[in-house]
């Protein structure tokens, strides 16, 4: 049997080289975990730590979860407390919804991902510790990092997933490392070549013929500024090959039900 599922090694040709750990304290549910793995392998993110996790691991449902980000999963230390998890971090952010009574730099996570990038990645570590669903991270845990970063969400409804909030702050990172959708990917992201100018221009004159025929442009002053307002219209779509040829048959067939008694 051929596996098919992404590996750590996947991961890594993707990865940001200064892509910090991902620490989770006391998380209670496993679904949590795996879609927290399914968000880092979307970014390119490896290590996941484990803070005394609340439920049983390894676990199965996690792995559901993860929607094929399995050796995360599956490579994941286990810490039985956060001195532990962030021992060999240089620089370590801490994820609120709240401010403490600590004085300590508040970052939201795109200023976080400017603090991360400007490390020197050969002699700093970075890592993010992300608290339990309920209550967050406890006060000893936030005492560990040297940044608190607040997800700037609106006031009236501030709750995010666990998951989310990882997805968020790697996908800040991950675009603070300027990494691009790749150019042949933007090339082809509308699926079609687009059409070259004397495609659109045969089609303009094919629309135009026929309304003429229809008396559309009947009024020889306002001619001119009609069909550019028209043509205007149709440029600003980016056309591709397909679309012209199908904007053709339109006409097409719309005059000839015309022209059938």
């Amino acid at each position: 049997m051929v596996n098919n599922q992404p590996t750590k090694r996947d991961a890594h040709l993707n990865t940001p080289s200064d892509a910090p750990v991902i620490i989770l304290v006391e998380t209670s549910l496993a679904e949590n975990i795996g879609m927290t793995a399914r968000a880092m392998m979307n970014f390119g993110f490896t290590e996941l730590r484990l803070v005394r996790p609340k439920c049983k691991w390894p676990n199965s449902k996690a792995i559901n979860a993860s929607s094929g980000a399995h050796s995360i999963l599956t490579e994941a230390k286990i810490f039985k407390n956060t001195s532990e998890a962030v021992a060999d971090l240089n620089r370590v952010g801490a994820t609120t919804a709240r401010l403490r009574d600590m004085i300590k730099p508040v970052k939201d996570p795109r200023g976080w991902a400017g603090v991360v990038r400007n490390s020197d990645v050969d002699l700093v570590r970075c890592g993010i510790l992300f608290g339990a669903e309920r209550v967050g991270l406890h006060n000893d845990d936030l005492a560990l990092a040297d940044t608190l970063i607040m997800v700037p969400t609106n006031p009236a409804f501030s709750s995010l997933n666990l998951a989310q909030t990882v997805l968020l702050i790697c996908y800040e990172i991950r675009m603070a490392s300027d990494v691009e959708i790749p150019s042949e990917i933007r090339r082809k992201g509308r699926g079609a070549s687009l059409a070259n100018q004397k495609e659109i221009i045969d089609f303009y004159e094919h629309l135009e013929e026929q309304l003429d025929k229809a008396g559309f442009l009947r009024v020889k002053e306002k001619r001119p500024r009609m069909i550019r307002n028209i043509r205007n219209i149709f440029n600003r779509a980016l056309m591709t090959e397909q679309e012209v040829r199908t904007l053709r048959g339109v006409i097409v067939a719309l005059t000839e039900k015309i022209r059938k008694p």
